[in-house]
């Protein structure tokens, strides 16, 4: 996994929200995500369907991944999503232990991954020469992503509410980038 970006400055930003902590997750990724056989997975896995490799809440051949054929494991990075909703969402609960779970933590899973994309972004784009009101609008939506205790329903209509609101936002920037 490649390290996260460290936190931005922000005097809010308390703890790193980004940081991936796999051994605070339940594999959420090795369940939730698909991949086709090709040069970055050596078999096909559909969503939902764990992962042949995984080995309770850990990659069986995590030492070995790309002499096995996994180049793309070792470069995926979930940005903390997994360990968040994990910790978060469902108290340190795992889909293992509790079936009941799967899909329940697979698509809160898929809300915190955008999540954190928008984290992401949003700390990125503190590189760009904002106006002070383009620059708020940035904190404030950075602080109501990283601040906010996510619910599994908050996170299903995340994609139709928030994030559609600081993507039409991110839009408006076109402005301030290069030609």
């Amino acid at each position: 996994m490649a390290p996260s970006p460290p936190p931005e400055t922000d005097s809010h930003v308390t703890t790193d929200t980004l940081a991936t902590d796999c051994s605070r997750c339940a594999a959420l990724c090795c369940l939730a995500l698909a991949f086709d056989k090709g040069e970055d997975f050596a078999f096909d896995k559909n969503p939902g369907e764990p992962c042949r490799n995984l080995c309770g809440h850990q990659c069986g051949i995590h030492d070995r991944l790309t002499a096995e054929g996994f180049p793309g494991c070792v470069a995926y990075d979930c940005l903390g999503a997994g360990n968040r909703v994990v910790q978060e969402v469902f108290a340190g609960q795992s889909w293992q232990k509790n079936p009941q779970l799967t899909r329940p933590m697979m698509e809160a899973f898929s809300g915190m991954r955008e999540v954190h994309k928008r984290i992401d972004l949003l700390r990125a784009a503190a590189s760009l020469p904002l106006s002070r009101q383009d620059d708020q609008a940035r904190r404030d939506y950075l602080a109501r992503l990283e601040q906010h205790r996510w619910s599994g329903p908050e996170l299903n209509d995340f994609e139709v509410g928030l994030a559609l609101e600081i993507d039409l936002w991110f839009h408006s920037l076109r402005g301030y980038l290069p030609g």
